[in-house]
């Protein structure tokens, strides 16, 4: 099965070279609607600063891009200096009501190229609402940890599970949501990076 990593991992910090992560994902990975210092990657480059990673995390979020948009990417993003990848994506393939069989070939053609370009790969997944009926719903979130089972990467649940702390439900929005009801506010994005930075830092040790 995929490698679950949860926040009580601890790993050896001092790695001997800077490992370069890219962080391919959609508006979440960007930053969308907030300054840039507050968005994930910069918070997340400051997590594993503070906790000592030797590590560069590089942008490679688009706003809007789905999985097949992620694919389109790959070859300029995997670049040789490039150690290892994050790959957050999916939610714009659910919004648009996308076969969850096209999002999945399109997740294997990722791990596929970062496999073949011996590039160590976190695979965050989502966890998808009711609206589009069970059958749906159960095939996307099927994919993420059968394709992490199925190249061995670590693999991250749920990129929205630290904002749900037993919060009451319209508190948490205000407090954790921008506007949209869909995007992190900084303080929601501080919540995400807090539980996803140890399982980055796996990432980097592997």
């Amino acid at each position: 099965m995929g490698l679950i990593l949860s926040s009580s991992v601890v790993v050896g910090a001092g790695q001997a070279e800077t490992v370069t992560i890219a962080a391919l994902g959609d508006s979440l990975t960007q930053g969308y609607g907030l300054p840039v210092e507050d968005g994930f990657v910069p918070q997340l480059q400051g997590w594993l600063n503070d906790n000592g990673a030797e590590a560069k995390v590089i942008n490679a979020g688009v706003s809007g891009d789905t999985t097949a948009g992620g694919v389109s990417r790959l070859a300029w993003t995997l670049t040789p200096d490039v150690d290892k990848m994050i790959v957050n994506l999916g939610g714009n393939d659910l919004l648009r009501g996308i076969d969850p069989a096209v999002s999945r070939a399109n997740l294997r053609e990722i791990l596929q190229t970062a496999a073949a370009q011996d590039v160590d790969v976190l695979l965050v997944g989502l966890d998808a609402p009711g609206n589009y009926g069970p059958a749906y719903e159960a095939a996307f979130d099927a994919m993420y940890p059968e394709l992490a089972s199925e190249f061995g990467v670590i693999y991250y649940p749920d990129f929205f599970a630290p904002m749900n702390d037993g919060t009451d439900l319209d508190v948490a929005r205000a407090t954790y949501l921008q506007r949209d009801g869909i995007h992190p506010s900084a303080e929601g994005v501080a919540l995400i990076v807090g539980g996803i930075g140890p399982v980055v830092l796996g990432l980097i040790a592997q």
